[in-house]
């Protein structure tokens, strides 16, 4: 049974033999230094910095270890599984309304964005790319009004659901208690999950694009080098705004979805720009994986697509939580030491501290 004793700070609980809890989170707990760690957490909140890439003097092997201490501590590797099904249960919804309006539009419009999602094979396995392809060719082939406004609101439901499962990770990751009325926090959550949608679109269609002024180049350019020149330059060039509008897709989550006091919007942090590169190499290594070991299909049948695709939701929500923790330990790191320097917290405090063996 959880108890706050008479000097631990508003919101905050105990367990016999186990020091307070972090406001506003249910799983991570500090140890010894409590009252000294919430100091440093709700500056954090309340002081965002301006820069993350200046650690301002923390070594950086200690916001490694604090970023590693409360990987473990956050029990991201619980979390990030929360946010894979949450992940496919909002997929299909989304793919239905999409379909349904396209098909109800034009039937080349539908064939256009299937040659979108074709950019998703670069990264998705083969397997889990095929159950979304079939998906969205079945259902854009019978597509009524009906199934619009089925799929509407199906999408934006289980959209809401998902990205309340990241507000209360990120929320796990700051050490801060959701405040936002409800309303506020799913209207939040269906707006902003809108917009990711407009900015993946937008993401896949700049591949398209690139490689068909490509196509072009090598069509009405007569001089080879400088045809080979132009394609290269078109192809790089989709890929860095891809990656730039990953990069944003990012900071949207980053900067809307945990309920901080205070916010301060940053283009490219350490966070995010180590989860965009980590999650490429992640995708493109459980691709190859699947390509020379496809165990799953052999083990499972035909639900073998359907695990793959769970397993990359999986790694995609964990490597956004691992990009936000990077962002907060850092913050974390740097609060702690000028709250040390100021004389406010002891010496021997810290922002991350060891848990106590269970």
């Amino acid at each position: 049974m959880e108890t706050r004793g008479t000097n631990d700070p508003p919101g905050s609980t105990t367990e016999p033999g186990l020091p307070c809890k972090i406001p506003g989170s249910r799983r991570h707990r500090l140890s010894g230094v409590d009252p000294s760690a919430l100091r440093i957490w709700q500056s954090v909140s309340r002081l965002p910095l301006r820069n993350l890439w200046s650690f301002q003097g923390v070594p950086a092997r200690q916001v490694w270890l604090h970023t590693f201490r409360a990987f473990v501590n956050d029990e991201l590797l619980s979390r990030s599984a929360e946010l894979g099904y949450y992940f496919l249960f909002a997929l299909f919804p989304m793919l239905v309304c999409a379909s349904a309006m396209l098909g109800l539009a034009a039937r080349s419009a539908s064939q256009i964005y299937v040659n979108l999602l074709q950019y998703l094979a670069l990264v998705v396995p083969p397997s889990a790319y095929n159950i979304v392809i079939e998906t969205f060719n079945q259902t854009a082939a019978a597509s009524t009004s009906a199934k619009i406004l089925l799929g509407l609101v199906a999408s934006l439901w289980s959209a809401s659901v998902g990205f309340a499962a990241i507000q209360e990770g990120m929320n796990t990751v700051y050490k801060v208690r959701e405040s936002r009325p409800y309303w506020k926090a799913r209207g939040l959550a269906i707006l902003v999950t809108m917009v990711l949608c407009v900015l993946v679109t937008l993401s896949l269609a700049v591949l398209l694009l690139g490689d068909f002024l490509a196509r072009l180049a090598l069509l009405h350019i007569g001089y080879h080098a400088l045809a080979l020149v132009a394609v290269i330059v078109l192809r790089v060039g989709s890929w860095l705004v891809t990656t730039g509008m990953l990069i944003v897709v990012l900071d949207l989550i980053y900067y809307y979805a945990p309920d901080l006091k205070a916010k301060r919007w940053r283009w490219l942090s350490p966070g995010a720009a180590t989860a965009v590169v980590v999650w490429i190499a992640s995708s493109l290594g459980l691709k190859v994986y699947m390509h020379f070991f496809d165990s799953f299909t052999l083990t499972y049948g035909s639900l073998g697509a359907v695990i793959v695709l769970l397993t990359w939701f999986y790694i995609t929500g964990l490597i956004i939580l691992l990009g936000a923790e990077i962002n907060a330990e850092i913050q974390a790191a740097i609060a702690e030491r000028q709250l040390k320097a100021s004389g406010e917290i002891p010496a021997d405090a810290c922002a991350e501290p060891e848990m106590p063996p269970v």
